[in-house]
């Protein structure tokens, strides 16, 4: 187990960085990097893949909600989504690359990667985007984990860097919320199976199921438990009950 870096667990976490549309920084962005590392709190991004096979920033598998253009991000090369600017953005500002993003912190707040399943139903079929990740890692000394619903895509990036912290994104994977997964994989992540297995040494786990008894047994053992979302200052306090950090959006912690 590598040990999560401790500003993990001192320094709230902007979910998806510090966004806001009425101020022209949309999820994401750029804009949103800068504003959370001029506030001093922690950033989450996600990771989708190219066509080429790099590693973007960015949340959806489809360009549609985010942009002007429509379809898959995966059908994109690197180059063509640095030139699809991101909606609501103030500046124009276009879709980075995770290379980008690193430069832009610098090491200056913690950095808390998803890798956003490419295997469509969070199972074997990974690898490629999380070689990309490592390889973007290479040479950043700034704090930084990666994290994923799905523990094979963990398992593969950690062939790729395993000095590298690695956790687990879980919660009550409800039905409802999953329709491409089938019924028994929910079944079998929801009681947290794979967290030894992959090396794992936190969890994020969905606000809203804290009471887990599958995440109390994870707790018991001392592992950090960081805990996605979180959107005012009551519902941090109840998450504070259990989670030792919190994914923040909409609101500023204090």
């Amino acid at each position: 187990m590598i040990p999560l870096p401790t500003p993990f667990l001192t320094i709230p976490i902007a979910h998806r960085a510090l966004h806001d549309m009425d101020a022209g920084r949309p999820e994401n962005s750029p804009a949103a990097i800068r504003a959370a590392v001029k506030a001093g709190f922690g950033i989450e991004i996600d990771l989708q893949l190219s066509n080429d096979g790099q590693a973007m920033v960015f949340h959806d598998y489809q360009l549609d909600r985010l942009t002007g253009e429509k379809g898959p991000v995966r059908m994109r090369s690197a180059a063509e989504l640095q030139n699809i600017p991101l909606a609501g953005s103030a500046a124009r500002e276009k879709i980075p690359t995770l290379q980008e993003v690193l430069g832009l912190v610098a090491g200056k707040v913690p950095v808390l990667l998803e890798i956003k399943d490419q295997d469509g139903a969070l199972g074997p079929e990974t690898g490629i985007l999380e070689q990309a990740t490592a390889k973007a890692l290479e040479g950043y000394d700034g704090p930084v984990a990666v994290m994923s619903f799905n523990p094979h895509a963990i398992a593969a990036f950690a062939i790729h860097a395993p000095h590298v912290p690695r956790g687990l994104v879980t919660g009550a994977f409800a039905r409802e919320n999953w329709l491409l997964v089938p019924k028994k994989r929910l079944e079998e992540l929801r009681t947290i199976p794979d967290f030894e297995r992959v090396g794992a040494s936190f969890i994020s786990h969905r606000a809203d199921d804290l009471t887990s008894p599958h995440l109390a047994a994870i707790k018991a053992r001392g592992v950090p438990i960081l805990c996605w979302t979180i959107r005012s200052s009551e519902e941090e306090l109840r998450a504070r009950q259990v989670a030792d950090n919190i994914t923040f959006e909409g609101y500023q912690p204090v």
